[in-house]
């Protein structure tokens, strides 16, 4: 039986189809708390999914070859051949059947039938479908797919995907259960329709394990690259998916979208455009979950770079607990762009054409608890929850020219590394309040009125500075509380580099060519301050722009003098000698 995968999206809500006593521990905390960011313990494991649990009663071999196949092994006599076209249908036993899959063929297909459990094993496979699905598996049972050799499925330019009664033909492979990729070989899926179907999905879940190297590669005509409806789960292989047409998704899910491992990566290169069925304006994006996104391992790669494209999006909670993600947009917003962005402005409505092309956006709440992010956008936010958002680990970095990282609520910081870098905005803002307790937190904002800290003080919410090692360039918001002593610089000097010693420990840190207006600092004891620095030793974060617990030599020390308000500081000064070695 399938293990649910079940979270808590917000208080009393349930994700579709779970009960509340199947809650993962641990996957929501009510935000009333800042002190307490919600944490996820939950992780995507299935005994069943391992191949070597199952035992097969019967392999069947099917080799194709030009415009016909030969099959063996099929005492029962499930298999009918018509030219190239192979159809299974083994509802009349019980056998768990292993079929092993080889030879060439540019107009064939398979198409299963089943109620138990199955195996493919793609061995030097090469099947392309003119009129449909390569392989359409009506099964409703775990489907075991195990790369041999080097595979390749295709669909036609031409294809019309004609259903059959009221079977689902969604993709070049389609499945309706459960999709479980292993072995060592390779696979490449090219989705060549124009009718706006997929390279691989399931009305199940897919999951990628051990260490398969698979491509899909969706046309400007065709869908979504990867999808699985209740989850897609990658704990291992090399994954390598690029859309192209509007609207989108490189991996998707109506529900969890969680990586464990492995090395993806998406590109998206499609834009904005009208869906009718659903009344409204839609995005293409490289990563949407629309209930959970986990990254908990392994090596995540995003380009978006159309209109109005997101990078990673979801319509609910983030987590990345682990693992590196790269994520970068480079598309203008579509539409108008009095609407849909972030900070106060509205977001959109069904009839409003505006969407904003960001890095990591999600409607609900985002937790940084250990992965090493790289987030850049040219046009909109970098990072941008619609809830809560907090950082207690890990390695973050968010340029923009806009909020380099923005909060609809509160934004607590706790720990980790993080650098926040607009060119055109505030560094971080949040529109609830902002709580930095700890970690190392470097925030650059435009020039005046925009600051490197803004918290929502026209609504009635503010800065509270308890803790960690903050570095301000942009100074500020007004009216913070300020627990912890902060010291300005009377100037800063432009791509430069500085060293900031606390206690015992010196971080160093690059200034951009331009910024806001003041530096500000502050360290649980007051701050060494050492400007035209060469770092040496330690490790290198954020995109090149700090280094953390390093040694720091040469330089001029930088008089810091006491602070206490918040924005309208001194503008910045000219170009520094220092540089990073």
């Amino acid at each position: 039986m399938k293990k649910a995968i079940c979270f808590l999206l917000s208080a009393g809500t349930v994700l579709a189809g779970c009960s509340k006593d199947e809650i993962i521990p641990g996957s929501y905390n009510d935000s009333t708390s800042p002190s307490t960011p919600s944490t996820d313990t939950g992780t995507y494991e299935e005994e069943e999914d391992d191949i070597s649990q199952t035992t097969f009663d019967r392999t069947i071999t099917i080799v194709w070859s030009g415009s016909g196949a030969s099959v063996s092994g099929d005492a029962n006599g499930v298999v009918t051949v018509n030219g190239a076209d192979v159809t299974v249908d083994n509802t009349k036993t019980t056998e768990k059947v292993k079929y092993e899959l080889s030879g060439s063929s540019t107009a064939g297909s398979l198409k299963i039938y089943s109620n138990n459990k199955q195996a493919l094993v793609l061995s030097d496979l090469s099947l392309t479908n003119p009129s449909g699905a390569a392989i359409n598996n009506q099964g409703k049972k775990r489907c075991f797919i195990v790369l041999s050799g080097t595979s390749s499925l295709a669909d036609g330019s031409s294809t019309t995907y004609t259903a059959t009664g009221e079977e689902d033909l969604k993709a070049v492979f389609f499945s309706e259960g459960q999709l479980i990729f292993s072995g060592e070989g390779s696979l490449t899926v090219s989705a060549n329709n124009a009718q706006g179907k997929a390279g691989i999905t399931s009305d199940d879940y897919v999951r990628v394990m051990d260490s398969p190297s698979i491509k899909i590669i969706a046309g400007s005509g065709a869908g979504h690259g990867l999808r699985g409806k209740d989850a897609v789960a990658i704990d291992g292989g090399t994954i390598d998916v690029s859309v192209s047409a509007d609207m989108k998704k490189g991996i998707a899910s109506d529900s969890l979208v969680v990586f464990n491992g492995g090395v993806t990566t998406v590109k998206a290169t499609g834009g904005t455009a009208y869906d009718s069925e659903d009344a409204e304006y839609k995005a293409s994006a490289g990563v949407k979950a629309d209930q959970v996104f986990k990254m908990n391992g392994g090596t995540l790669t995003v380009t978006s770079s159309g209109q109005g494209g997101k990078g990673i999006t979801g319509d609910a909670v983030a987590y990345f607990n682990g693992g590196t993600v790269k994520v970068t947009v480079t598309g203008s917003n579509y539409g108008s762009s009095s609407s849909g962005g972030g900070g106060g402005r509205p977001r959109a409505t069904a009839t409003d054409s505006s969407k904003s092309a960001k890095a990591i956006k999600f409607d609900g709440d985002i937790h940084f608890n250990g992965s090493t992010v790289s987030a850049s956008a040219s046009s909109h936010e970098a990072i941008e929850s619609k809830g809560a958002m907090s950082i207690s680990d890990g390695v973050v970095y968010a340029q923009s020219s806009d909020d380099a990282i923005n909060s609809a609520k509160d934004l607590t910081i706790s720990g980790g590394s993080v650098c926040a870098y607009s060119t055109g905005n505030d560094g971080i803002d949040a529109n609830g309040n902002m709580y930095i307790k700890g970690g190392l937190v470097y925030a650059i904002s435009a020039s005046s009125p925009e600051v490197a800290f803004d918290a929502n003080t026209e609504g009635g919410y503010k800065l509270y500075l308890t803790g960690g090692t903050l570095i301000a360039l942009g100074g500020l918001e007004n009216g913070s509380s300020l627990s912890q002593s902060c010291y300005s610089a009377s100037s800063w000097n432009r791509s430069t580099w500085y060293s900031i010693t606390v206690g015992s420990t010196t971080h160093a840190f690059k200034t951009p060519s331009s910024g806001g207006s003041g530096l500000v600092v502050s360290g649980a004891s007051q701050p060494t301050l050492q400007s035209g620095v060469s770092a040496s030793g330690g490790t290198d974060i954020w995109n090149g722009m700090g280094v953390l617990d390093c040694s720091a030599s040469g330089g001029q020390t930088v008089i810091l003098g006491a602070y206490s308000g918040g924005g309208g500081m001194g503008g910045p000064g000219g170009g520094g000698p220092g540089r990073r070695h």
